[in-house]
C-alpha cells in the first residue's frame, strides 16, 4: 500500500514539474489512460507522455487528497490553469509497480437545487 502511494506520488510531482522523464518510470509501457467525460482513451506510454507534454496552458496541480489500498489508488486534485480552477479525482490500478490504468474524472460546479439551505453550508 505504501509503495503504490509513494508511486502515484511520484506521478502527481513530475507531472506538477514537467519531469517527463521521472512521470515515464512510473508508468508501465502498455498504460491506457481514460476520460469518461470526453470519451478518449490513449494506449501506451509514450503516447501519454506526449498528451501530458503537451497538455496547453501554464497549469499547476496539488494533490488534496491521496488513498492507496494494495494495487490501486485514488486521487483528489486541485489542478488550476491561470484563474480557472477544475477538480479532478483519479483512479489508479498498478500491476508490478507500474501504472497500467489511469481514469480521470472531471466534475464540473454546479448550484445545488434549492430546499436544502436549511441543512447545509456554502463554502
Amino acid at each position: 500500500m505504501a509503495k503504490t502511494a509513494e508511486i502515484v506520488t511520484t506521478y502527481w510531482n513530475a507531472a506538477d514539474a514537467r519531469d517527463w522523464d521521472t512521470f515515464a518510470t512510473t508508468l508501465a509501457d502498455d498504460v491506457v489512460y481514460t476520460l469518461p467525460q470526453t470519451r478518449e482513451r490513449i494506449r501506451g506510454k509514450s503516447a501519454y507522455v506526449q498528451f501530458n507534454a503537451e497538455y496547453p496552458g501554464a497549469w499547476r496541480l496539488t494533490v488534496q487528497r491521496l488513498v492507496a489500498v494494495g494495487d490501486e489508488a485514488a486521487s483528489w486534485v486541485d489542478f488550476r490553469v491561470g484563474d480557472e480552477q477544475m477538480i479532478g479525482v483519479t483512479f489508479f490500478r498498478l500491476v508490478d509497480g507500474k501504472i497500467v490504468d489511469v481514469t480521470d474524472v472531471w466534475p464540473e460546479p454546479y448550484e445545488p437545487p434549492p430546499g436544502r439551505e436549511h441543512l447545509v453550508e456554502r463554502y
